[in-house]
């Protein structure tokens, strides 16, 4: 089944032009969804609603690529999205038909740009989490409560001389907080008496 798209960036613009395009495609009127959004929002709810409607064998239908796509990169990680669940693209004023060899190469390029760019992203955040390592910070959250704090809570709370929540007033922090101060210091505790 074939399914359009047309975008706007203001409400105050027409998209006849590209309905008449996406009617003379072959796409039935019913399933043309129109937003009326900047293609730079993440959020457009017609174009969500319709990559829901997608089904292996569909194809979407667009007037031109900057309809459908925020950017390049939105562009590469859509076209491999579709791609991999069977669908087909095809944008019309540019030529660009996956029933096509040379549509289907393109699909086939995104594939791997939106490889490449995955690749790219993850080898970005082992060499920043090295390069912090190697200056002496280590990643994740720095802990709300001190090493020291951490011993008096625990000590409070096994001496039953507070409750959580009165360890967790004390400090400021959430109970969660407390909980999770216990619970390690608890399995260190643990692995402690094991290993003797």
């Amino acid at each position: 089944m074939d399914f359009g798209y047309a975008r706007v960036s203001t409400a105050d613009q027409n998209p006849d032009h590209q309905i008449d395009a996406l009617l003379r495609a072959g796409v039935d009127e019913q399933n043309i969804h129109i937003d009326y959004a900047s293609g730079a929002k993440a959020s457009r709810p017609e174009f969500d609603l319709l990559l829901k409607r997608l089904r292996e064998g569909d194809t979407l239908k667009a007037t031109r690529l900057d309809r459908i796509s925020r950017s390049l990169l939105h562009l590469v990680t859509l076209g491999a999205d579709l791609r991999d669940r069977g669908i087909g693209l095809h944008i019309i004023e540019q030529g660009i038909d996956s029933s096509t060899p040379e549509g289907r190469a393109m699909f086939g390029m995104l594939g791997v740009m939106a490889e490449l760019q995955r690749e790219l992203i993850l080898a970005n955040t082992r060499d920043g989490l090295a390069a912090a390592r190697a200056r002496g910070r280590v990643g994740g959250r720095r802990a709300r409560l001190t090493e020291h704090q951490a011993a008096i809570a625990q000590e409070l709370y096994d001496k039953r001389e507070k409750t959580v929540q009165e360890i967790a007033d004390l400090f400021g922090v959430p109970r969660t907080t407390v909980y999770g101060h216990l619970n390690r210091s608890t399995d260190n505790a643990r692995k402690t008496t094991k290993e003797k």
